[in-house]
C-alpha cells in the first residue's frame, strides 16, 4: 500500500469520524483491517474507554482452510457474543474508512447474526 492510499483511507475515516459518535447507550463498533489481521472494538466515545475489542488471532490463527472473510465473519459473532455479556444490544458502525465490502461487511454481517443492532 502505498502512502498516497494510506492517507485516503484516513481522510475518509475522518469524515465518517465527523458523523459517528458512540455513547454508553449506542457503542461504536470500529474496524480495523491490515493485510493478515482484523481487529474489531467497541468504544464509548464519551468515556473515551474501549469496552472490548476483539481480533482474529483469537480464532486459532485462522483454521485451516478457512478464508479471511469467514474469519471475519466468526470474528463479528465472537463480538457479538461478547458484546451479549456486557449488556450491549445496539451499537454504530464504524468501516474505518474502508468500503463496505469483503471482510468489513463480513464483520457487520456476522455481529448481526450473532444479535446486535446497528
Amino acid at each position: 500500500m502505498s502512502s498516497n492510499t494510506g492517507n485516503k483511507r484516513i481522510k475518509r475515516h475522518k469524515r465518517v469520524r465527523a458523523r459517528v459518535f458512540g455513547s454508553g447507550s449506542k457503542p461504536r463498533l470500529s474496524v480495523y483491517r491490515s493485510n493478515k489481521r482484523l481487529f474489531a472494538q467497541i468504544i464509548d466515545d464519551e468515556k473515551r474507554k474501549t469496552i472490548l475489542g476483539v481480533s482474529d488471532s483469537v480464532l486459532k490463527n485462522g483454521k485451516k482452510g478457512q478464508t479471511k472473510t469467514g474469519r471475519a465473519k466468526s470474528l463479528g459473532l465472537i463480538l457479538a457474543e461478547k458484546a451479549r455479556g456486557a449488556k450491549i444490544k445496539k451499537v454504530v458502525f464504524d468501516r474505518g474508512g474502508y468500503k463496505y465490502h469483503g471482510r468489513v461487511k463480513a464483520v457487520a454481517e456476522g455481529s448481526r447474526e450473532g444479535g446486535l443492532e446497528f
